[in-house]
């Protein structure tokens, strides 16, 4: 009874030394850092600034997201186009994703990298493809009605049946 005691207590106390064993850094090793993160929304000129020095951006070109509560920060505000539209044959510091070292990367970058969401401009309008398919449709539909109104059959004519032979000729 009392080894079982003993090894009881020994099992809590290896469980509450290992808790503190536990190494510091595995907890902020998982997050992004704090350079990473964006600041607070810019309301002053010298804070926008700040902002666009730090995502290596001109004051006129950037522009934070609204201060919607939304938590987007002071981050840039960058153009809804997907990475199709980025020259394939530059040569990219990371080339699958068409990215440069220290380029602010998109927020929704997940939507608009290369085999999501394509926003380059169709070689087609949307009013002339629409055009397009429906006037196939409606020819079909239009090519249905006449092969339902005027049907075509292929031509048959009634067997032929050799009656010299034993078996049909016992049919009658």
């Amino acid at each position: 009874m009392a080894a079982a005691r003993a090894g009881a207590l020994g099992v809590r106390w290896l469980q509450r030394a290992g808790r503190n064993v536990v190494p510091l850094g595995t907890r902020t090793a998982s997050n992004m850092t704090k350079d990473m993160l964006p600041g607070p929304y810019p309301r002053t000129p010298e804070e926008r600034a700040a902002a666009a020095k730090k995502y290596n951006m001109r004051v006129e070109d950037y522009e934070p997201y609204p201060d919607d509560g939304m938590g987007y920060g002071d981050y840039p505000k960058l153009p809804d186009r997907s990475q199709h539209e980025r020259d394939p044959w530059y040569d990219w510091d990371h080339s699958d994703l068409r990215l440069n070292w220290g380029e602010p990367i998109h927020w929704d970058l997940d939507m608009y990298i290369r085999n999501r969401v394509d926003t380059s401009p169709t070689p087609v309008s949307w009013n002339v493809m629409c055009k397009q398919l429906f006037g196939f449709v409606a020819f079909m539909i239009f090519m249905f009605w006449v092969g339902e109104k005027y049907p075509s059959y292929q031509p048959v004519c009634r067997h032929h049946f050799s009656y010299n032979l034993g078996f049909l000729s016992a049919l009658g």
